[in-house]
Protein backbone atom coordinates (compact mmCIF):
# COMPACT_ATOMS: atom_id res chain seq x y z
CA UNK A 1 0.00 0.00 0.00
CA UNK A 2 1.23 3.49 -1.18
CA UNK A 3 1.46 5.98 1.85
CA UNK A 4 -0.60 9.08 1.00
CA UNK A 5 0.02 12.37 2.74
CA UNK A 6 -3.72 13.19 5.29
CA UNK A 7 -3.00 16.98 5.34
CA UNK A 8 -1.47 19.23 2.07
CA UNK A 9 -1.25 23.38 2.81
CA UNK A 10 0.07 26.54 1.04
CA UNK A 11 -1.42 29.50 -0.90
CA UNK A 12 -3.94 29.45 -2.92
CA UNK A 13 -2.65 32.17 -5.11
CA UNK A 14 -5.57 32.30 -7.83
CA UNK A 15 -8.66 30.08 -8.41
CA UNK A 16 -10.62 31.11 -10.89
CA UNK A 17 -13.75 29.04 -11.65
CA UNK A 18 -15.56 29.25 -14.82
CA UNK A 19 -18.96 27.78 -14.79
CA UNK A 20 -21.74 25.80 -16.88
CA UNK A 21 -25.38 24.71 -16.48
CA UNK A 22 -25.99 21.47 -16.98
CA UNK A 23 -28.76 19.16 -18.25
CA UNK A 24 -30.25 17.77 -14.74
CA UNK A 25 -31.57 14.71 -16.65
CA UNK A 26 -28.51 13.87 -18.68
CA UNK A 27 -26.42 13.83 -15.64
CA UNK A 28 -27.88 11.03 -14.39
CA UNK A 29 -26.87 8.98 -16.80
CA UNK A 30 -23.36 10.64 -17.02
CA UNK A 31 -22.43 10.14 -13.42
CA UNK A 32 -20.97 7.14 -11.70
CA UNK A 33 -22.49 5.34 -8.83
CA UNK A 34 -23.29 6.84 -5.70
CA UNK A 35 -22.99 10.26 -7.39
CA UNK A 36 -26.21 11.93 -8.22
CA UNK A 37 -26.53 15.69 -9.59
CA UNK A 38 -26.96 18.47 -7.00
CA UNK A 39 -28.86 20.80 -8.68
CA UNK A 40 -29.14 24.69 -8.61
CA UNK A 41 -32.87 26.06 -9.77
CA UNK A 42 -33.45 22.58 -11.22
CA UNK A 43 -30.19 22.92 -13.06
CA UNK A 44 -26.78 20.64 -12.70
CA UNK A 45 -23.49 22.61 -12.08
CA UNK A 46 -20.41 22.16 -13.78
CA UNK A 47 -17.34 23.74 -14.78
CA UNK A 48 -13.62 23.98 -14.00
CA UNK A 49 -11.38 25.13 -11.49
CA UNK A 50 -7.98 27.00 -12.26
CA UNK A 51 -5.77 26.88 -9.74
CA UNK A 52 -2.26 28.06 -9.27
CA UNK A 53 -0.57 26.53 -5.98
CA UNK A 54 2.28 28.40 -4.24
CA UNK A 55 4.38 26.68 -1.26
CA UNK A 56 2.28 22.98 -1.40
CA UNK A 57 3.52 21.39 1.08
CA UNK A 58 2.85 18.20 3.89
CA UNK A 59 1.63 20.52 6.86
CA UNK A 60 5.37 19.64 8.81
CA UNK A 61 7.28 20.95 5.97
CA UNK A 62 8.23 24.82 5.86
CA UNK A 63 7.13 26.70 3.20
CA UNK A 64 10.55 27.21 1.50
CA UNK A 65 10.54 23.43 0.09
CA UNK A 66 7.15 24.35 -0.89
CA UNK A 67 6.31 23.51 -4.69
CA UNK A 68 4.69 26.20 -6.75
CA UNK A 69 2.00 24.40 -10.09
CA UNK A 70 -0.62 25.31 -12.01
CA UNK A 71 -3.26 23.15 -12.03
CA UNK A 72 -7.07 22.46 -13.18
CA UNK A 73 -10.08 20.51 -12.16
CA UNK A 74 -13.13 19.45 -14.43
CA UNK A 75 -15.70 19.64 -11.94
CA UNK A 76 -19.52 18.59 -11.45
CA UNK A 77 -21.09 19.67 -8.41
CA UNK A 78 -23.10 16.18 -6.93
CA UNK A 79 -24.65 14.58 -3.89
CA UNK A 80 -24.64 11.20 -2.16
CA UNK A 81 -25.38 8.44 0.70
CA UNK A 82 -22.91 6.90 2.47
CA UNK A 83 -24.62 4.50 5.50
CA UNK A 84 -27.84 6.85 5.31
CA UNK A 85 -25.70 10.32 5.82
CA UNK A 86 -26.08 12.40 2.99
CA UNK A 87 -23.49 14.54 1.68
CA UNK A 88 -22.26 17.31 -1.12
CA UNK A 89 -19.63 18.02 -2.87
CA UNK A 90 -18.13 17.52 -6.54
CA UNK A 91 -17.32 14.91 -9.22
CA UNK A 92 -14.25 15.19 -10.84
CA UNK A 93 -13.79 13.44 -13.68
CA UNK A 94 -10.31 15.16 -15.26
CA UNK A 95 -7.28 16.96 -13.90
CA UNK A 96 -4.68 18.75 -15.18
CA UNK A 97 -1.20 19.85 -14.38
CA UNK A 98 1.72 21.72 -15.54
CA UNK A 99 3.59 19.77 -12.67
CA UNK A 100 5.53 16.74 -13.21
CA UNK A 101 5.29 15.91 -9.35
CA UNK A 102 2.09 16.39 -9.35
CA UNK A 103 1.34 14.04 -12.22
CA UNK A 104 3.47 11.11 -10.74
CA UNK A 105 2.78 11.60 -7.36
CA UNK A 106 -1.32 11.92 -7.91
CA UNK A 107 -3.27 9.05 -6.63
CA UNK A 108 0.00 8.24 -5.20
CA UNK A 109 1.42 10.32 -2.82
CA UNK A 110 -2.00 12.23 -2.57
CA UNK A 111 -5.64 11.43 -4.08
CA UNK A 112 -6.25 12.40 -7.48
CA UNK A 113 -5.03 11.23 -10.87
CA UNK A 114 -3.40 14.01 -13.26
CA UNK A 115 -3.12 14.84 -17.12
CA UNK A 116 0.22 16.26 -17.90
CA UNK A 117 -1.24 19.73 -19.69
CA UNK A 118 0.82 22.81 -21.06
CA UNK A 119 -0.90 26.18 -19.39
CA UNK A 120 -0.11 29.42 -21.17
CA UNK A 121 -1.13 32.33 -18.34
CA UNK A 122 -1.20 35.68 -18.48
CA UNK A 123 -2.15 37.96 -15.95
CA UNK A 124 -2.54 41.55 -14.36
CA UNK A 125 -4.54 44.44 -13.90
CA UNK A 126 -6.93 42.26 -12.94
CA UNK A 127 -7.37 40.90 -16.56
CA UNK A 128 -6.81 36.80 -16.71
CA UNK A 129 -5.75 34.60 -20.01
CA UNK A 130 -5.47 31.41 -19.35
CA UNK A 131 -5.48 28.63 -22.02
CA UNK A 132 -4.57 24.53 -21.17
CA UNK A 133 -3.77 22.26 -23.99
CA UNK A 134 -2.95 18.19 -24.30
CA UNK A 135 0.89 18.16 -22.84
CA UNK A 136 3.44 18.59 -26.13
CA UNK A 137 0.04 19.30 -28.89
CA UNK A 138 -1.47 22.47 -29.68
CA UNK A 139 -5.26 21.09 -29.06
CA UNK A 140 -7.31 23.09 -26.61
CA UNK A 141 -8.99 21.54 -23.53
CA UNK A 142 -9.71 24.90 -22.25
CA UNK A 143 -9.73 28.92 -23.19
CA UNK A 144 -10.24 31.47 -21.15
CA UNK A 145 -9.88 34.81 -21.28
CA UNK A 146 -11.92 37.32 -18.79
CA UNK A 147 -11.64 40.12 -15.84
CA UNK A 148 -12.38 40.94 -12.45
CA UNK A 149 -15.56 42.69 -12.36
CA UNK A 150 -18.12 44.73 -9.86
CA UNK A 151 -21.21 42.61 -11.66
CA UNK A 152 -22.10 39.18 -11.29
CA UNK A 153 -22.80 37.79 -14.63
CA UNK A 154 -26.02 38.12 -16.48
CA UNK A 155 -28.66 35.50 -17.28
CA UNK A 156 -26.53 33.00 -14.91
CA UNK A 157 -28.62 30.38 -12.77
CA UNK A 158 -27.31 32.26 -9.47
CA UNK A 159 -29.47 34.95 -8.67
CA UNK A 160 -26.73 37.10 -7.05
CA UNK A 161 -22.75 36.27 -6.49
CA UNK A 162 -23.85 35.47 -2.75
CA UNK A 163 -26.47 32.72 -4.22
CA UNK A 164 -23.39 31.41 -6.37
CA UNK A 165 -21.25 31.52 -3.23
CA UNK A 166 -23.22 29.64 -0.76
CA UNK A 167 -23.66 26.86 -3.41
CA UNK A 168 -19.82 26.07 -4.17
CA UNK A 169 -18.49 27.20 -0.34
CA UNK A 170 -20.30 23.53 -0.27
CA UNK A 171 -18.56 21.80 -2.76
CA UNK A 172 -15.34 21.71 -0.62
CA UNK A 173 -15.34 18.01 -1.04
CA UNK A 174 -14.08 16.21 -3.89
CA UNK A 175 -13.82 13.09 -5.12
CA UNK A 176 -12.34 11.78 -8.71
CA UNK A 177 -11.68 7.73 -10.24
CA UNK A 178 -8.26 5.75 -8.76
CA UNK A 179 -5.92 4.88 -11.53
CA UNK A 180 -6.80 1.63 -10.84
CA UNK A 181 -10.55 2.52 -11.31
CA UNK A 182 -11.16 0.31 -8.21
CA UNK A 183 -12.46 3.27 -5.97
CA UNK A 184 -12.99 7.13 -5.71
CA UNK A 185 -10.07 8.73 -3.77
CA UNK A 186 -11.42 11.97 -2.23
CA UNK A 187 -10.05 15.90 -0.79
CA UNK A 188 -11.49 18.14 1.57
CA UNK A 189 -10.20 21.72 0.78
CA UNK A 190 -10.38 23.57 3.43
CA UNK A 191 -10.14 27.65 2.98
CA UNK A 192 -8.75 29.24 6.24
CA UNK A 193 -10.11 32.14 4.00
CA UNK A 194 -12.66 33.32 1.95
CA UNK A 195 -13.16 35.29 -0.87
CA UNK A 196 -15.08 35.31 -4.43
CA UNK A 197 -15.45 38.31 -6.53
CA UNK A 198 -17.61 37.58 -9.80
CA UNK A 199 -15.42 37.89 -13.78
CA UNK A 200 -16.39 39.51 -16.74
CA UNK A 201 -16.24 36.48 -19.50
CA UNK A 202 -14.63 37.79 -22.94
CA UNK A 203 -13.75 34.53 -24.04
CA UNK A 204 -14.37 30.54 -22.75
CA UNK A 205 -14.73 27.27 -23.73
CA UNK A 206 -13.84 24.25 -22.06
CA UNK A 207 -13.31 21.00 -24.64
CA UNK A 208 -15.47 18.25 -22.20
CA UNK A 209 -18.41 20.49 -22.19
CA UNK A 210 -18.39 22.16 -25.58
CA UNK A 211 -16.66 19.65 -28.11
CA UNK A 212 -16.85 16.01 -26.49
CA UNK A 213 -19.25 13.47 -26.92
CA UNK A 214 -19.11 12.76 -22.78
CA UNK A 215 -21.73 15.85 -23.10
CA UNK A 216 -24.17 15.70 -26.37
CA UNK A 217 -24.89 19.37 -28.12
CA UNK A 218 -27.51 20.79 -25.86
CA UNK A 219 -26.66 19.36 -22.54
CA UNK A 220 -23.85 22.61 -21.66
CA UNK A 221 -24.28 26.37 -20.98
CA UNK A 222 -21.94 28.74 -20.35
CA UNK A 223 -23.25 30.13 -17.10
CA UNK A 224 -20.74 32.70 -15.05
CA UNK A 225 -17.41 33.22 -13.91
CA UNK A 226 -15.57 33.97 -10.69
CA UNK A 227 -12.31 34.16 -8.98
CA UNK A 228 -10.93 34.29 -5.00
CA UNK A 229 -6.94 35.10 -4.38
CA UNK A 230 -3.89 34.37 -2.29
CA UNK A 231 -6.08 32.75 0.15
CA UNK A 232 -4.05 30.03 2.74
CA UNK A 233 -5.98 26.62 2.89
CA UNK A 234 -5.37 23.03 3.63
CA UNK A 235 -6.23 19.55 1.14
CA UNK A 236 -7.40 17.02 3.92
CA UNK A 237 -7.59 13.37 2.26
CA UNK A 238 -10.89 11.63 3.54
CA UNK A 239 -12.29 7.94 3.53
CA UNK A 240 -12.14 5.93 -0.21
CA UNK A 241 -15.87 5.64 -1.97
CA UNK A 242 -15.95 1.88 -3.52
CA UNK A 243 -16.84 1.83 -7.38
CA UNK A 244 -19.41 0.24 -8.22
CA UNK A 245 -17.34 -2.14 -10.58
CA UNK A 246 -14.34 -1.68 -12.37
CA UNK A 247 -16.07 -2.73 -15.68
CA UNK A 248 -18.79 0.30 -15.17
CA UNK A 249 -16.05 2.53 -14.51
CA UNK A 250 -13.57 2.32 -17.05
CA UNK A 251 -15.84 4.45 -18.54
CA UNK A 252 -15.40 7.22 -16.69
CA UNK A 253 -11.76 6.83 -16.03
CA UNK A 254 -8.99 9.46 -15.76
CA UNK A 255 -7.89 10.28 -19.44
CA UNK A 256 -11.08 9.25 -21.04
CA UNK A 257 -12.01 12.32 -21.80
Amino acid sequence: MIFQLPVITGILDRRILLNYALDADYLKTFLPTPFRPRLHNGNGVGGICMIRFSGLRPKFVPPIIGVDSENAAHRIAVEWEVKGQKFEGVYIPKRNTASRFNYFAGGRIFPGVFQMSDFKVHEGNDKYDVKIEASGTNAPMVDFKGEVSEQFSNGSIFSTLDEASEFFAKGAIGYSLSADHTHFQGMELRLLEWDLKPMRIDRAFINLFENSPAFPKGTAKLDSAMIMRNLRHEWHRIPEIAAESSLRAKKFGPGRF
